[in-house]
This record gives structure tokens, C-alpha cells and sequence, in this order.
């Protein structure tokens, strides 16, 4: 296993985002579980620098599209245009045509554009004038969302939070974190200019890899207790059987960051607020944490 080249791109995206390992390896750790992230915080987070770190860092074809309130479908999928010469439809494919592509401020835009990113993200394609296009491999989606208490906001309907496997927040720096930051430009540059630990052919690998990471009976029957409990909750929403197997992906995926070929409890533990918490909240971040705390602490692994 690229141990070292691993921890190489998680070292380097810790020179962008100062003061964040946390968020950076629940991001890569996103991206090896073949998942798509939503990160949820106030403008200025760093929320677009980590992107295009992540992107640079994979070789990955990139594009950042803002979303705003009058953008339509075809601004993201692209549009069939009628050829006179050739009589014919020509397809000229939009920005998500691209390995990975940054919603920017995704609850700014209309249900409906929201909506057309539902079957790319789901089945890698998107079907337009009743013909399928293959998006590019590896695809991943990077979506920022602002508080859904700012105005000029629609927020996520529960069909498209389910697709995002994670939910972060970065959060404001520390003390240190920001002092650096401020006597140093490089955290303004390094964005672009890291340098790249893989290629996109090398992630599929590592994907790959991820997937064959082994789960006992034990620990899927903690995974299962876990997702159980969230169903019985009076308050929110219970994790779908689409949850469960996000939740398992994420863990598999934290385990081959940890060098270890099977998952334990810890690493369920690890991934379980930000696969849970935008699946249970009904659209409040207090009650997810609160509920996916509770769930955490009222359900103990199977020895």
C-alpha cells in the first residue's frame, strides 16, 4: 500500500488548509470510498482552496461552477445544439464533464438545478435528450453549502443529501493556524501549485484497494445496531439502507488510511457523525449531532 505517498498529499493539503487534519483526511478519505462530499460552513472557510488541492494533488480534472438562483440545468450538464450543415444534434458537454467538479454554494441554486446533479452523482452519467453520456472516471463532487438560516438559500431536499456520503464543516482556525496564515502568503498559492501525489488512474487503484478491505459479522452487526437505533429516534430522520452502505465504504476507507486491510469499531466511530448527522437532522445541525451522539454513546460493538 502507498503508505507514503498517502500520507505525502494528506502532509501537502495540510499546507492549504492550516490547522485542519481532521477535515482533510475525512476528506480523502471521501474521495478513496468513491463518495461525494457536502461541506457545510460560512464563506472564507477554505472551502474552495481544499478542492483545488485535492484536485492538484489527484491530477484530476477540474471545474468550480457558482450556483446561483437563475442558473438552470443545462448550465451543469450541457446542451444538445441543432447543426444546419449535418442536420443533425450535437451535444457540447457542461462543466460537469470534469473528475471533479466543486458545486459552489449549491443551496443558492433552484430545486431544479439541485436536481440535475442527483443521477450523475448516483450513477456516474447524465441522460439528456434521451441519450446517456458517461461522465469521466474518477468522478467526485465537492458541493459547499452556506447555513441554511442565510438568506437567499433553498434548502437540500433529503434525495440529494443522501447522495453526499459526508458532511463536513471546517470551522474557524485556531489561534496558531491563523497566525501562520497571516504572516505567510503561501497558504494564498500553494492551492494550484502543490505538487501531484497521483494520477487519476492510480486513485482508481487505491479505490479499488478500499473496497476489498474486509468487515467481520461482528462489526456489520454494529453497523446495523447503529443504523437500527437511528430508526427509532422520535426526532429526525433514520439512516436508509443506502446510509448503512455509505457508512460501511467510509469506514473501509478510514481503515487503508490507517494501514489496515479490515475495520474495527473505531473507524465506524471515526466516520459516523459526518455520513449521519445531514441524513438525521430534518435540517437543524444541532439535533444531528445531538442525535448521532446519542446514537454513538446507546449502541456498544458486538464482542
Amino acid at each position: 500500500m502507498p503508505a507514503s505517498k498517502l500520507q505525502q498529499l494528506l502532509s501537502q493539503l495540510e499546507t492549504v488548509l492550516l490547522g485542519k487534519p481532521q477535515q482533510i483526511k475525512l476528506a480523502v478519505a471521501c474521495i478513496l470510498a468513491k463518495g461525494h462530499l457536502l461541506i457545510e460552513d460560512l464563506p472564507g472557510m477554505g472551502k474552495t482552496s481544499l478542492s483545488q488541492a485535492l484536485a492538484t494533488s489527484l491530477g484530476m480534472s477540474y471545474q468550480r461552477i457558482q450556483f446561483t438562483s437563475d442558473m438552470l440545468p443545462a448550465d451543469i450538464l450541457g446542451v444538445s445544439i441543432y447543426q444546419q450543415q449535418t442536420q443533425e444534434f450535437h451535444f457540447h458537454p457542461g462543466p460537469i464533464f470534469n473528475q471533479m467538479l466543486l458545486a459552489d454554494e449549491i443551496n443558492r441554486a433552484s430545486p431544479k438545478t439541485q436536481s440535475a446533479l442527483l443521477e450523475a452523482m448516483a450513477e456516474r452519467q447524465i441522460t439528456l435528450d434521451g441519450a446517456t453520456h458517461a461522465l469521466p472516471q474518477p468522478f467526485f463532487v465537492i458541493a459547499t453549502q452556506n447555513p441554511i438560516e442565510q438568506s437567499g438559500t433553498f434548502p437540500l431536499p433529503e434525495s440529494q443529501l443522501d447522495r453526499f456520503m459526508m458532511r463536513i464543516s471546517i470551522g474557524y482556525p485556531n489561534e496558531q493556524a491563523e497566525l501562520e496564515m497571516l504572516k505567510s502568503d503561501t497558504a494564498k498559492n500553494t492551492a494550484t501549485t502543490i505538487p501531484q501525489c497521483f494520477t487519476p488512474d492510480e486513485l482508481i487503484t487505491l479505490q479499488s484497494l478500499v473496497q476489498k478491505v474486509s468487515a467481520s459479522d461482528a462489526v456489520l452487526k454494529y453497523l446495523i445496531h447503529l443504523a437500527q437505533y437511528s430508526r427509532e429516534q422520535a426526532d429526525g430522520n433514520g439512516l436508509s439502507p443506502r446510509a448503512s452502505i455509505a457508512l460501511l465504504d467510509a469506514a473501509k476507507a478510514w481503515a487503508f488510511m490507517h494501514q489496515r486491510n479490515y475495520v474495527v469499531p473505531e473507524d465506524i466511530q471515526a466516520v459516523f457523525h459526518c455520513v449521519a448527522e445531514h441524513r438525521i437532522r430534518n435540517n437543524n445541525p444541532i439535533q444531528g449531532q445531538a442525535i448521532s451522539d446519542q446514537i454513538l454513546a446507546n449502541v456498544n460493538p458486538i464482542s
